[in-house]
Parts: structure tokens; sequence; C-alpha cells
């Protein structure tokens, strides 16, 4: 052996020798708990007295749980992960570890659980960080005032009850009108705007779950799309934590700078969801037998959605929850909280959508409080006080039932109402681009569509867009005079070829 191994290990055997010679040998002590009882997607657990609440625990047969409930003898547990052996007496262990969900690119067209696991039957995505589930909202001083607006496509919608990127808009109504449609028409407008969109589906069936990926496949936009999943036959606690998962990885992108669109479909199914969770651990019940944190759940949830300051990278992230209502109560406990939490409502209504009138969004119900400040000058000029005529033109519409004469004045007014409430009317999947909603605004605004017939708009309308969609020189920002000119022009083509 030379000289230089044989002083290499000399100097080895030294260091081991001083690391024995200061080493004391201490008993290793770990917590170990014991399932009590297991059903319904809950777990009681007795010992691990240093649990604390929202710790991850691991059984012995290979389940995961989430602490969900303390009190004197026993732990409450929402289970995450269940095997067949999981039973009474199982053994339990603290993760030492906090909920987390994997970030990054690779999540970006993927289909995949509150958890993080796929799907879609691909590969587990590359994660490349660990985003926490749950983590304080953005404070005061990091936030910024909503300025950008975020388009849906929707013509009602963007004219007259505008979004802002960093705004909570709530959608309520009764189940079937339309709601996922309209959530649906707005991601898939998304597309070539620089927004990274995140769809949550909770408690859904898996034929409208498939259905949905299927839509947004067909249309492109899974492209920048990832869809969390927790139906309506997976545990009650994924369920649960499935609105988390999805602001959670809008909330890593919005930290990174960018502008993203994350929806709930829906927050009552969520609400339900808890109550269950919540009765199963024995908690008091309040209004509608519903635990009396639920309002905290759902504002803890929805504060997270905002617009950063630049100096925080002036991301965002832009919230459309979904609430139902049942036969229009909008009075009801959920969406009363929901309403209050967020920033305004799309309210659609029943009655409207029997009379043929989609999306049949109540125009007189539904607000946006803060979603105008972000309005391009343009829009918001057009608009102006459309709303309020569209109002007034609804209550005098009540008086053509009786058949009575009415003034030349108000019957212009309902003239140009009913011709405006055609122009509203747009079909599922359609969603159109700012620049049209624009053009059919000055065309009205200036009475270019006064003495055509409602059953015309339509298709005049359809002619308007193919020919704005190859005049490139128009933009939001171009004089109000050129526009005039160019729609006007645009129109009485549109016209003469009908005749």
């Amino acid at each position: 052996m030379s000289s230089d191994l044989k002083r290499d290990a000399t100097s080895l055997l030294q260091r081991q020798a001083q690391w024995l010679d200061h080493h004391q040998l201490q008993p290793r002590i770990t917590e170990c708990g014991q399932v009590v009882s297991v059903g319904d997607g809950i777990a009681w657990i007795s010992g691990l007295p240093t649990a604390a609440i929202d710790d991850l625990l691991s059984f012995a047969d290979g389940s995961q749980a989430l602490v969900f409930d303390l009190n004197q003898k026993l732990i409450g547990a929402i289970l995450l992960h269940a095997t067949e052996r999981l039973t009474a007496g199982t053994e339990v262990s603290l993760a030492n570890l906090k909920l987390s969900l994997p970030v990054g690119p690779a999540m970006v067209g993927r289909v995949i659980d509150p958890l993080g696991l796929p799907l879609d039957g691909e590969e587990v995505p590359e994660a490349e960080l660990w985003q926490p589930l749950e983590c304080p909202s953005a404070t005061i001083t990091a936030r910024d005032f909503v300025h950008h607006p975020l388009y849906t496509g929707n013509r009602i919608i963007d004219t007259l009850i505008p979004i802002g990127r960093g705004q909570r808009q709530l959608l309520i109504g009764d189940e079937g009108l339309g709601r996922s449609s309209l959530a649906l028409d707005t991601l898939i407008y998304q597309k070539d705007q620089d927004v990274l969109c995140i769809y949550v589906m909770i408690g859904q069936r898996r034929s409208n779950v498939i259905d949905n990926i299927e839509l947004l496949r067909r249309y492109g936009a899974l492209d920048y799309t990832t869809v969390i999943v927790a139906e309506g036959s997976a545990l009650p606690g994924l369920q649960h934590l499935a609105p988390f998962a999805g602001c959670a990885l809008a909330e890593y992108w919005m930290h990174q700078g960018r502008h993203t669109l994350v929806i709930y479909d829906d927050l009552s199914t969520h609400a339900k969801t808890y109550r269950e969770l919540s009765l199963l651990l024995r908690r008091p019940p309040g209004r509608e037998a519903y635990p009396g944190d639920i309002f905290s759940v759902h504002a803890r949830l929805l504060e997270r959605a905002t617009c950063l300051s630049a100096a925080q990278g002036g991301g965002s992230m832009t919230a459309l929850p979904i609430v139902e209502t049942n036969q229009g109560e909008i009075e009801a406990y959920i969406p009363t909280n929901l309403i209050s939490i967020t920033d305004g409502q799309v309210y659609l209504d029943a009655a409207l959508f029997s009379g043929g009138f989609r999306p049949a969004i109540d125009i007189g119900k539904s607000v946006s409080r803060i979603g105008g400040n972000a309005q391009h000058p343009a829009i918001k000029h057009e608009a102006g006080r459309m709303k309020l005529d569209y109002l007034q033109f609804l209550e005098l519409e009540v008086f053509t039932r009786f058949g009575s004469r009415l003034e030349a004045s108000m019957e212009k007014a309902i003239r140009r109402g009913r011709v405006l409430r055609e122009i509203l009317k747009q079909e599922r999947l359609a969603p159109e681009p700012i620049r049209f909603q624009l053009a059919w605004m000055i065309a009205f605004n200036e009475g270019m569509l006064d003495e055509i017939e409602p059953d015309r708009i339509s298709p005049l309308l359809l002619k308007l867009s193919q020919r704005l969609q190859s005049a490139d020189e128009l933009e939001l920002d171009s004089p109000r005079e050129q526009w005039q000119h160019q729609v006007a022009d645009w129109v009485h083509q549109a016209e003469a070829s009908d005749s």
C-alpha cells in the first residue's frame, strides 16, 4: 500500500474514533396512533398528542389523511387516500409534512386530482416546486387596483357587466340555466390572451367531467388550461380540497407574474361536502345545518384572488366561482355568503331562459362593482346608459300588453329596446372579440339598426363580424369617427345584400 493511501486510511480511522468518543446513545421517540373507527371518508384516531390541524397522517396500510378536528380524546381526520386494508387498529403516524400540490410548467394541459396525481392516463407531472394548498392571501400593500379587463367573449358581460383581471365574479342561478356553459365560453376565449386557466370540477358525474374535458380539447383550450377533478365518487376530503388545489396552482403562476383565471364549478357542492364532513365529525350545526365557519372557508379561498402590484410581479388571479340557487332563491344562505365575498355577480334567470333569451342573464340583478374601472374607455363610453335604458325598456314593454296607444317617443324606445334584446342574444360556444362588441354598440347608439326588424338582427350581426375580421386597421384606440364611418358602410352593405 502506498504512503498516501496509508495516510488517508489513518486519518479516516482517527475521525471515526473521535465521533465514537463524543456519540451518546439515546432512545429515538416517535408518536404512534391507532385508528379507532373509519367510515364515510372519516377516520377517528387515538394517540398522536402533538398532532395539529392540517397535519398529514400516514397509515401503516398506505392510506393518507388530513387532521381536520381535535378533541380531548380523539383526532378526526378526513381521508385523502384509503386502501381496502384500512380498518380499526391500523397504526398511524405523523407524516411531518404539510399538504402541498406540485406546480410548474408541466401542469399545463393536464387533468389531475387535488393531490396532483394524474387522471388523464399520462405520467405523473414533473414538479418544479410544491405549493401549499393553504396559505395567507396577499397583503393590502402587495395588491394593486383592478385596472386591466378580462374579456369573456360574451356581449352582455363585456359591455354591461365587465370583469377585470384580479376580480371575483360570481356566476349564480338555478341548475340547467347555463352557468357552466358561460364559464367554459370564458375559458375558451382566453386563447391567445396570455391567461393561464384552471378549471376545478367538484362532485360532478364522470360523464359530465369527460364531456367538459373533451370540449376543452376540441377547442384547443387544454393548451393553456389545467383541469382539477374531484368527481362525485371521490372521497369527500378530496372534494373539499379541490378548490384550494386550483387556487394554489393559480397562486403560484400569479406570483410568477402571470395572469390566471380559476373557475370553481361549483361552490354549492363544495359547501354541501363541507357540511357533510362537519356533521360526521360531530361539529355543532348552524343555519341550514351548515357549520358556523362555512363563511370563513369560502372567504379564505376567494380572498386569495387579486391583482398584485408591479413590485410583486404584476400577476393576477381572477376567480369565477359558480353557485346554485333553488328556484331562484338568491337570498339563501350560501348564495348570500358568496355575494358578500365577491366583487359582483352574473345572475341567470329561469324565466328568461324559458323565454328563449340566451344566455339568460338578468341584467337588473347582475352587477360588477369594480369591473368598470378596468373597461377600455371606448367600450365604457359606448356602454354608457345602455344598461339603464334597457331596464327602462323592460318596464315600458309591460304597457304594450294592455294594447293602449303609446306616445311616439315611447314607441321608439320600445322598438330600440327590442332591437337591443335581439343583439344581446348569443349562442353557446360562440365567444366574440371585443372589437366586435364596440362595432355593434356604435351601430346601435348611432341608430343604424333602428329600422331593422328584430328577426334580421342576428344575420346582420354575423355579416358585421365577418367584415370586421378583415379590418386590421381598426383597433379599440382608433378614432370614433373612423369606427362610425366604417360600421355605417358595413351595415349599409349588409342591408343591401339582404334586399
